[in-house]
């Protein structure tokens, strides 16, 4: 992963008893971000942590942050949010650069 890569964390928190819908759509719309031509890739986990019941994390990696913000802004993320929408009951969303990485052992 090049070190320029910008990164955007989503926390989402899903209505009680949507999450496996919530989950399906997530596979079924993603290549709206994944097809972008500056996505570097997208990752979605659920929390494991004790009260965070319902909690999703989206991870998208982008080429830079002029070209996220064009894609956040443009009519294909309007209609992606649009699909996802309906499972929300909040969330945040923190963007970042990658200044540095390590690769594991297990890689």
């Amino acid at each position: 992963m090049s070190d320029a890569t910008f990164r955007v964390m989503l926390r989402m928190q899903i209505k009680p008893g949507m999450e496996a819908d919530f989950e399906r759509m997530w596979q079924e719309v993603g290549d709206s971000v994944t097809g972008h031509p500056a996505n570097r890739g997208q990752w979605l986990a659920r929390s494991t942590a004790e009260g965070e019941d319902g909690i999703y994390y989206i991870v998208s990696d982008w080429v830079d942050e002029p070209q996220f913000r064009a894609f956040e802004t443009s009519d294909t993320h309007l209609q992606h949010r649009t699909k996802l929408h309906p499972f929300r009951s909040g969330g945040s969303m923190a963007t970042m650069r990658i200044v540095a990485s390590l690769e594991g052992a297990a890689a």
